[in-house]
């Protein structure tokens, strides 16, 4: 018998259908939404995405910069504006603002900026990649190394200057030294530069001919034992003595001769036990302005840079 279909079920069955072809059109749209989407998801980024990157982008892009430029020191001029780095030893912190100035006013336009440190490490900063137009160096032995492995411009490696090592006492010399004897009363506290460091390898030079030559073995032996600090740089173990940290350290008499009346009081060593420490400048291969580089090694090696580092107490070489 045949079904009568009455107008609710009409109704109901109108609906249905209605429902049936809206939740096909969603289906569609949606599938169509993904595909389309996909390729704009994994699409390369344009110009102007990647010059305002995401948080996560530009954490993820910090990452190498940082440890590619880690220790180095980027140049911020180009070679046409006659300005040049000059890695230098940190003991002529002293020295460096007037030798600065000085060259400036010697050629005008051209300006020198020092980055100072411990030559051990300007040394492993030049090995990393760092830039740099001078190297100057307290050490021959790292000035060698550099050679060596070809970073230098080997006809232009000079003798700069000499320097001495001394011992240096905080202006109230509350530890009441007297001499290079007292260094080994118990309670004394040294500082020294650590052997990587070019005047640490010297003061050990210098307790040796001391030791052998006037005080003996057991004066070493507690001296080295007074040692509280081994500082990375020369002018560390002069920050130590000069804030009363320590009762003495051993710096290289440019260093007294720096620093401010009232700073220091200091204790000569004989020149017989003394180690003479020399200092080489050299132009860096990797240079891109040796026309002003050569004009500061020029200059440095003149009376006028003589002159100079004679002042802040460098001797001649």
């Amino acid at each position: 018998m045949k079904e009568t279909l009455t107008p609710t079920k009409l109704a109901l069955i109108t609906v249905v259908c209605g429902l049936l072809m809206i939740t096909a059109l969603f289906a569609g749209c949606t599938q169509s939404t993904t595909t389309t989407t996909t390729p704009v998801a994994t699409a390369a980024p344009t110009e102007a995405a990647t010059a305002v990157p995401t948080p996560a982008a530009t954490a993820a892009t910090a990452v190498p910069t940082t440890v590619a430029t880690t220790g180095t020191l980027v140049p911020t001029y180009t070679p046409s504006n006659s300005n040049l780095v000059a890695f230098t030893a940190a003991s002529l912190s002293g020295a460096s603002k007037t030798i600065g100035s000085s060259f400036s006013a010697a050629y005008p336009g051209t300006t020198v900026a020092f980055d100072l440190d411990g030559t051990q490490a300007l040394k492993t900063q030049i090995e990393n990649g760092a830039y740099a137009d001078v190297f100057i160096s307290a050490s021959n032995s790292y000035t060698k190394t550099l050679k060596n492995e070809g970073y230098f411009v080997n006809s232009s490696i000079k003798t700069l200057t000499t320097n001495y090592v001394i011992v240096i006492l905080p202006e109230s010399n509350t530890a009441n030294i007297q001499s290079l004897a007292d260094l080994a009363k118990p309670g004394v506290k040294i500082a020294m530069a650590a052997n990587t460091v070019p005047v640490g390898t010297a003061t050990m030079a210098v307790l040796n001919n001391l030791a052998n030559d006037t005080y003996g073995q057991s004066w070493e032996n507690q001296t080295i034992s007074n040692v509280v600090t081994y500082e990375t740089s020369e002018p560390a173990v002069a920050t130590k003595v000069a804030l009363g940290e320590v009762d003495a350290g051993f710096v290289y008499q440019s260093t007294a001769t720096a620093a401010p009346s009232g700073t220091y009081q200091s204790i000569a060593i004989p020149a017989k036990d003394n180690y003479l420490q020399t200092y080489t400048i050299g132009i860096l291969n990797g240079s891109q302005n040796k026309a002003a580089a050569g004009w500061f090694e020029q200059y440095m090696l003149s009376s006028a840079g003589q002159n100079i580092l004679a002042q802040y107490g460098f001797t001649a070489p």
